[in-house]
């Protein structure tokens, strides 16, 4: 029986990145749909899922992307809505790639040092940034969040997007301490149980107003992230380079100029002014196997739901295996 992945994409062109690596990871066939929102998600998933007996149903799963990412989580709420009893099949939720780049990096830099107890500083509140501040705080990190100064961006600047991920910061850390659920949103409602679950560290978010004020968050910081827009160039090199604290430094913009000046996109923990360098080369190649291996286990069963945390747990598996075997 054929493996068949059903990619539904909120964007009107579903990505064809994903689709490749879909077949590369081991699909017979992706079937692809665009522009797929809240209302007719259900009929796609009970479409897929009445085509076969229930023990055929692992044969069957969901891929849920597209660019915008808080809808992407309500499309996995709202796809969970049309199962019921044994009739459901396997989902994950990448949208925007946020969930495998995060877990790849954070991965990677827990093979380096113990994420407990450790000071992060991560700069940009898009959805990379926001679930990369989850994963690490889910270790045990002290993490402090802030969002990319206006100044900084110039004639980038979004008033709207920026308060819009400010707010979802914002919420996924109150969720992170313990707040109460406040949102009607059932997306949302769905990422903060897992979130909430996943408690060990802390999450801060903090507004700065420019570099200046970022040097006051720095203090005693010993990993800062950069997970700003493609070619933005966030964290001068005088401000890191004879840093006292600070021992590694991550940055995800893969286009010129780098996010952390002075680095270079291949660097793999490189040391570089005494501190250890990941660029988002080196990030790449993990993110494609986490990537690869997720959609490998929705075949496995018909009940498994990926998200960021338990794509966290993937990525952690197959280091452990790669490890059995060296």
């Amino acid at each position: 029986m054929k493996k068949i992945l059903v990619q539904l994409d909120s964007d009107e062109y579903p990505s064809l990145f994903d689709r490749i690596v879909a077949y590369d990871a081991g699909a017979d066939e992706v079937l692809s749909y665009g522009r797929v929102t809240t209302e007719n998600i259900r009929g796609l998933i009970q479409d897929a899922f009445f085509t076969r007996g229930v023990s055929d149903l692992k044969n069957t799963a969901v891929w849920i992307g597209g660019s915008d990412v808080a809808q992407g989580e309500r499309l996995l709420a709202e796809a969970q809505q049309a199962f019921f009893g044994p009739f459901k099949v396997s989902l994950m939720l990448d949208s925007n790639g946020c969930n495998t780049t995060a877990t790849a990096a954070v991965v990677k830099l827990a093979e380096q040092v113990g994420l407990s107890g450790r000071q992060a500083v991560i700069i940009g509140t898009g959805p990379v940034g926001i679930r990369t501040a989850i994963l690490l705080a889910s270790q045990g990190s002290h993490v402090i969040l802030t969002p990319i100064p206006a100044k900084l961006l110039g004639d980038r600047y979004n008033p709207d997007l920026a308060q819009e991920s400010l707010a979802a910061a914002r919420h996924m850390a109150h969720v992170f301490a313990g707040g109460r659920e406040s949102l009607s949103d059932e997306g949302m409602r769905h990422a903060s149980a897992a979130i909430a679950a996943a408690r060990v560290g802390d999450l801060q978010v903090v507004e700065i107003a420019d570099l200046d004020a970022l040097t006051h968050y720095l203090e005693g910081a010993e990993i800062v992230i950069t997970a700003g827009p493609a070619g933005l160039q966030i964290l001068p090199h005088t401000l890191w380079a004879a840093h006292p604290s600070l021992q590694f430094l991550l940055d995800f913009n893969l286009t010129e100029p780098p996010g952390i000046e002075g680095i270079n996109s291949s660097d793999d923990f490189k040391q570089r002014e005494g501190k250890r360098v990941l660029g988002p080369l080196a990030i790449g190649t993990p993110k494609m196997n986490v990537h690869k291996a997720c959609i490998a286990q929705l075949f496995e069963r018909n009940d498994l739901v990926l998200d960021a945390i338990s794509v966290y747990q993937v990525a952690k598996q197959l280091v452990k295996n790669r490890e059995s075997k060296d």
